[in-house]
């Protein structure tokens, strides 16, 4: 069962309803941070496995 574009908006509307605006955009916050920080810890594990590799080629 795939989903149209009125159930979606349907849905949004339901959402912003019983969470209001506010709470929302601290929602949307928080998921950004998420993001940014998941990306900053996948980007440090990738520097520590090359600088591994690199010393272990020496």
């Amino acid at each position: 069962m795939r989903l149209g574009a009125l159930e979606i908006v349907l849905i949004l509307v339901v959402v912003l309803v019983l969470f209001g605006g506010n709470k929302l955009a601290g929602v949307g916050k928080a998921l950004g941070q998420s993001i940014r920080d998941f990306k900053k810890e996948i980007k440090n594990d990738d520097d520590k496995a090359e600088a591994k590799e690199e010393k272990a080629a020496e």
